[in-house]
């Protein structure tokens, strides 16, 4: 089911981005995916804008936080209980970077830094539920995360958003669950990686995309290749955030 109205808690819902050039970033991303790009120009709102496609949310952007470090996309995973999700994370030996705080009536969020690293972001929704279109062309169909210590990646996470572990697990990758259903993946980090959640998007042919989003100014950090799941490929966008981009092929979506 590619529309929703809702996700099970432990799910990954949202994703977003800083940039140092929101207009800018608006216009790749709508270029790119065909996102219709909104801004909300109430100030309490700071400068956040929703993506949409068909009218339907499915990814957001605004100003950097902070300009200190480079612009990055961020999952959101989410919970019943933000503060709860947090409370439960520290004592799993997370670090709790942003404590919980209400997004005007959309929900309550926190972020925080596993044990390994990673940062990853709490949704506990109200009039904003999240992604309300996944898995096609245009909206994100995948989130990955790259850890040093995949063994304690694991622990924290299942013991934080009760995931289970698919089947398919190994010592290198792992594929996480939410009521029987896979939900997003780890994998140990080869050179040059660092301890971070990845952001996939939905494509229906990703040459052409790929191609698209260099004359749009991108960068390709890694080329069009078939992997596992289908065909992807990774690249920066013109303000630094890296993303990938697939066609899915196992049905995944």
């Amino acid at each position: 089911m590619s529309e929703r109205t809702s996700y099970t808690p432990g799910t990954p819902s949202w994703v977003d981005m800083g940039s140092p050039d929101p207009t800018a970033s608006a216009a790749f991303y709508g270029g790119l995916f065909g996102w219709t790009v909104d801004f909300d120009a109430r100030p309490e709102a700071g400068g956040y804008a929703m993506a949409s496609l068909r009218g339907k949310s499915v990814a957001g952007l605004g100003p950097s936080q902070n300009p200190g470090m480079p612009p990055f996309w961020s999952v959101y995973v989410t919970v019943t209980n933000a503060d709860a999700a947090l409370e439960a994370a520290a004592a799993a030996g997370a670090t709790v970077v942003m404590p919980a705080m209400d997004v005007l009536d959309a929900g309550r969020m926190g972020v925080l830094q596993d044990p390994v690293g990673s940062f990853v972001s709490l949704w506990q929704p109200n009039a904003h539920i999240g992604s309300e279109i996944v898995g096609e062309p245009g909206t994100f169909v995948w989130n990955e995360l790259a850890t040093t210590d995949i063994a304690a990646a694991s622990d924290f996470y299942t013991t934080v958003f009760g995931w289970g572990l698919d089947e398919t697990q190994s010592d290198e990758a792992r594929a996480f669950t939410v009521g029987g259903d896979m939900v997003c993946g780890a994998h140990t980090a080869g050179d040059g990686e660092f301890p971070a959640w990845s952001i996939w998007f939905a494509v229906e042919d990703c040459d052409a995309s790929t191609a698209k989003a260099v004359e749009l100014g991108a960068t390709v950090m890694m080329s069009p290749n078939d992997m596992d799941f289908g065909r992807g490929a990774v690249v920066a966008d013109p303000q630094g955030a890296v993303f990938g981009m697939a066609v899915v092929t196992d049905g995944s979506t």
